[in-house]
């Protein structure tokens, strides 16, 4: 089992007083499990600081306005896959049951398809299934990578190590099709308004080989046999 992914999980989750204590043990976690190299520790330093000794609420506005006021930006895995659909609804269902049967339960807050909440499922499977796994959504991570990168944020770093770890063949085309997407304005409240109140966002289209998020339950339901 990989701490490494439940320290990743820690760096993308909503800052707290909880959290910033902890930061210390999720650098010698990542140096010490060695999944990722010297240079994606070193280069997610400079977050941990900040997640440790910034001001807790600059800290937690900073993350609002990046993950959950920027759809484009969005931690659920699924929304960059099924946008709002009911088809998204059943995926995190089936998601919900794989969690349970290894031992997983969620609290009444937290989605299946949150990314902090799928590197801590992550963190129970052998490595070499965690990154398969993790290769399921290797096109959305690569394009948030890319999302953050424009922006300047220190976040794109976990992104790097992420996209690291992946051991899949990368599927360009499927990045490019999420990157022709609006990149949304969280100082926009108008246009944010009418993105979240469409029915469907969809990421880019089939043609190019975007992963459906059944792909990804069936994955890891392969594991689970």
């Amino acid at each position: 089992m990989a701490n490494t992914y439940r320290a990743l999980a820690v760096l993308l989750s909503y800052p707290t007083a909880e959290t910033a204590a902890v930061m210390p043990a999720v650098l010698q976690t990542l140096a010490g499990e060695k999944i990722v190299s010297r240079k994606v520790v070193r280069d997610l330093t400079p977050l941990t600081f900040e997640l440790s000794r910034d001001d807790l609420y600059e800290a937690q506005s900073r993350y609002v306005d990046l993950f959950d006021r920027t759809r484009s930006l969005s931690l659920q895995l699924y929304e960059h896959v099924h946008g709002e659909s009911r088809d998204r609804g059943q995926a995190m269902v089936e998601l919900l049951k794989l969690y349970s049967a290894h031992g997983l339960e969620l609290t009444a807050k937290e989605l299946p398809d949150h990314l902090p909440v799928f590197l801590e499922f992550l963190s129970t499977q052998p490595p070499e299934e965690a990154s398969a796994l993790l290769g399921q959504a290797a096109h959305v991570l690569e394009a948030l990578r890319e999302r953050l990168i424009k922006r300047g944020s220190i976040y794109a770093r976990v992104f790097d190590a992420l996209v690291a770890i992946v051991e899949s063949d990368r599927n360009p085309e499927a990045v490019k099709a999420l990157l022709q997407e609006p990149d949304d304005d969280p100082n926009d409240l108008d246009a944010l308004d009418k993105a979240w109140a469409e029915e469907q966002v969809t990421f880019g289209p089939d043609q190019v080989g975007c992963p459906k998020a059944e792909a990804m339950v069936a994955r890891m339901k392969e594991s689970a046999a």
